[in-house]
């Protein structure tokens, strides 16, 4: 993993999570943190995921992250259906930071209001938020 990377084809969230889109199924997104987020936390001892068929609220907490230093709430990017979990965080946890875009990924969730995505930032404008 590149230090600090994030990736063009993502959506971000100004709390520092992302969400992907399904190219095959437009409703569905993946979930998860970035660099950014996983960075800060530090080393990731625990991930406490909702279950399958909770409902988001884009901009509210879902799920916790525990970290050596910190829990710290993962606030949903967009709103929906939880549709599945990454239960291989379970046994471990530190995938979340050594691959947060890809075997990192937190959920998936059937989207309530695919719009919500107009809202989110692309990778250039996240990373300006990064800087200040």
């Amino acid at each position: 993993m590149i230090q600090g990377s994030y990736p063009e084809d993502l959506l971000y969230h100004a709390e520092h999570d992302w969400a992907r889109i399904d190219p095959d199924d437009a409703a569905i997104a993946t979930l998860g943190i970035t660099w950014y987020a996983q960075d800060a936390l530090g080393e990731v001892v625990f991930f406490d995921p909702p279950a399958v068929g909770t409902v988001l609220a884009k901009d509210a907490p879902y799920a916790e992250v525990e970290s050596v230093k910190a829990v710290s709430d993962v606030v949903a990017p967009l709103s929906g259906e939880i549709v599945e979990v990454n239960e291989a965080l379970s046994d471990n946890p530190a995938a979340i930071n050594e691959d947060p875009y890809g075997e990192g990924w937190l959920v998936k969730v059937r989207m309530a209001d695919p719009s919500e995505r107009d809202g989110l930032l692309d990778a250039a404008s996240y990373k300006a938020t990064l800087d200040g």
